[in-house]
């Protein structure tokens, strides 16, 4: 009897301690009953606010649908139209022009405004707060400052040009190319200061001791950048990458109040299409079946990421 309790007892110790991964999927949402029942309003919120609606979008795009009025079900007819419409595709390209130029820009805008707040320098607190306050600016406020400065006749920038005596009636945001050169910078301007920080926190986490050493063996600024620095931010700089082309495949916000997508929707963006078919035509098919496509599309190019990502670890 004696040896039958002593057996029980470690039965239930060892059941008690069964490893994570071996454990079955009962066994697993029992231990994490609790977690589930703090979960459940997030996620009923979640569903109700988010996944539904991603999911009535979806049916959405197989209807002809005005704001009032019957949907009328019309298959792939939605899908067949954006494919041949040329602003959709012209919409798109606009899109990938701004993600292939914005991209590296930002990337190395961020990594040496972090090099430079990293520095022992006096004020250093003051250059960091500098670089990142425009982060917390309303993009209305950035529309507004910017269009300001960059107004044809009136603007900052033309009156400090014709300062040096350089022509001072540039209309930057009436041709395609200043228009997206004026949208690039803006941007830069606002956006940069969230890489700078997650720069700022992988260089703190650089061991000093690989700077001294190096130090010691004679090594010079420019290589301790490129043999220590950089390397050790790998895992940053492809963060970084990969939060950034998703944000810039979103751009919206500034192209709208500041160009409206213009000159002559030479700055349209995807989103302001799909903006404009469904809250200024109402036709939400159209623009539903639009939003699924550049969802496919940007899923594509975040699978390109992640397999990338995985062959350079």
């Amino acid at each position: 009897m004696a040896k039958a309790s002593v057996a029980n007892k470690w039965k239930t110790e060892i059941g008690k301690s069964i490893p994570f991964n071996k454990m079955s999927k009962w066994q697993l949402m029992k231990k994490n009953v609790h977690a589930y029942v703090l979960l459940l309003p997030f996620l009923l919120i979640y569903t109700i606010f988010t996944l539904f609606p991603v999911a009535q979008g979806f049916v959405v795009s197989f209807y002809d649908w005005q704001i009032l009025g019957d949907k009328t079900f019309v298959g792939l007819k939605n899908y067949i139209k954006v494919f041949n419409d040329p602003v959709f595709y012209s919409s798109m390209s606009h899109t990938l022009l701004f993600v292939l130029l914005s991209t590296p820009i930002l990337i190395l805008v961020g990594f040496i405004l972090a090099l430079i707040v990293h520095q022992p320098i006096r004020g250093q607190v003051v250059f960091r707060l500098i670089f990142f306050l425009p982060m917390v600016l309303a993009v209305s406020v950035v529309a507004s400052v910017w269009k300001a400065v960059l107004s044809g006749y009136t603007g900052l920038v033309n009156f400090l040009l014709g300062l040096l005596g350089m022509p001072s009636e540039i209309l930057w945001l009436g041709e395609p190319v200043l228009a997206w050169v004026s949208i690039i910078v803006i941007t830069v301007w606002w956006t940069a200061g969230f890489n700078m920080v997650l720069y700022l926190a992988g260089l703190q986490d650089i061991p000093d001791e690989l700077y001294e050493a190096s130090k010691i063996d004679g090594a010079t600024a420019w290589q301790r950048l490129r043999f220590i620095t950089i390397p050790m931010l790998k895992g940053i700089t492809l963060l970084v990458t990969f939060l950034q082309i998703v944000a810039s495949f979103k751009i919206f916000s500034q192209v709208y109040l500041v160009t409206q997508g213009g000159p002559a929707g030479s700055t349209r963006t995807i989103i302001q299409y799909v903006y404009e078919e469904g809250f200024q035509k109402y036709a939400f098919g159209t623009a539903s079946a639009m939003s699924y496509i550049f969802f496919i599309v940007l899923l594509l190019c975040t699978l390109i990421q992640f397999k990338l990502t995985n062959q350079k670890s």
